[in-house]
């Protein structure tokens, strides 16, 4: 077993036996550790939330304001009957976190999910040295390789433009909490009009009410006259594509922003006209990355392609397992 004794993945999820609390649990719990405020991280219905205080809002946001969340700054040490518990940025989206783990004389590192390239919504991922490593693999295969953000924001931009020399609108698929702010936040302020799904309007809000910079946009209304849309910009999550809402802007060019649109197939399975390959996720060498950085000799993969990955990192000479669980994703993790 490539776990320590007092850190077991059970049907819950990953325990911390001695501390009496589970990480980013796929049920509820009694103590839930959470590395971020996707919904495939935190769960509703938990007696009490641990989180870091850029979390702690969103999570209020998602699950109720009366939640038990007790907030833990970047790199304080909470001791927990003898576990000694930090957390440190994984560069996913704002407030994510890895959680260091100390007991027994052994250091382990839960990423959550982690991402190493640049994001100037959330802080950046920073090296956490431990002895192992429960790490996520959503894209744990060599295809998987991210072009610079620079150049991919370049080709949205040409795209959006080329669609308002046209008068078209331009509607952009994207995950509601962390993809869409991080597009906002990369735009230039002059591009034109930019406007927002509803599902999109509260957590941006929660990125402004914390003084990130984010291009101006307003609310996508039902009743928007046509000739608003001209020329603008429509962020919307992948969930959307075939509301009605979203079926009455036929006319609009369509696109959707994913680490997945590295394989084409997926863009024609959604008849796009374009596909932006961005993800708040390492791709495969950022993996190898985070992997050599933590200096662990011992790694325990969760989500996507985990069985690929240890399959890796056995050949070169690492101790690595898979996890047998079925985690559920969140929609910009999934296949579109």
């Amino acid at each position: 077993m490539i776990l320590p004794p007092w850190l077991q993945a059970t049907a819950s999820g990953l325990f911390c036996a001695p501390a009496g609390c589970h990480i980013d649990p796929r049920r509820p719990v009694a103590r839930a550790v959470v590395s971020h405020a996707h919904a495939d991280h935190a769960r509703p219905g938990c007696g009490r939330y641990l989180a870091t205080p850029e979390t702690a809002r969103l999570l209020r946001l998602r699950l109720g304001e009366a939640i038990p969340v007790q907030e833990l700054a970047w790199g304080r040490t909470l001791v927990l009957n003898g576990v000694r518990l930090s957390f440190h940025p994984s560069g996913h989206i704002r407030g994510a976190a890895q959680v260091r783990l100390e007991h027994a004389g052994e250091v382990w590192v839960v990423t959550g999910d982690v991402k190493t390239a640049s994001d100037p919504t959330c802080l950046p991922y920073e090296p956490v040295r431990g002895h192992g490593l429960v790490l996520e693999s959503t894209f744990a295969l060599p295809i998987f390789r991210w072009p610079d953000p620079a150049a991919v924001f370049a080709d949205l931009l040409a795209w959006w433009r080329k669609n308002a020399e046209e008068d078209r609108p331009s509607l952009l698929f994207a995950y509601a909490l962390g993809k869409s702010q991080r597009i906002l936040a990369s735009l230039p302020p002059d591009a034109g009009p930019v406007f927002l799904h509803g599902a999109l309007e509260a957590p941006t809000a929660v990125y402004r009410e914390d003084g990130v910079r984010l291009s101006a946009a307003r609310r996508l209304a039902a009743t928007e006259a046509p000739e608003n849309l001209r020329g603008a910009l429509i962020l919307a999550p992948p969930a959307a594509s075939e509301s009605p809402a979203m079926r009455r802007l036929a006319a609009a060019g369509r696109a959707f922003a994913s680490g997945w649109m590295q394989i084409r197939g997926f863009r024609r399975r959604r008849a796009l006209e374009a596909g932006f390959v961005l993800s708040d996720h390492a791709d495969w060498p950022g993996l190898f990355a985070v992997i050599r950085q933590s200096g662990a000799e011992r790694v325990f993969l969760v989500h996507g392609f985990a069985e690929e990955l240890a399959r890796t990192l056995r050949a070169a000479g690492l101790a690595a397992e898979a996890s047998a669980a079925e985690h559920e994703r969140e929609e910009d993790e999934a296949p579109p």
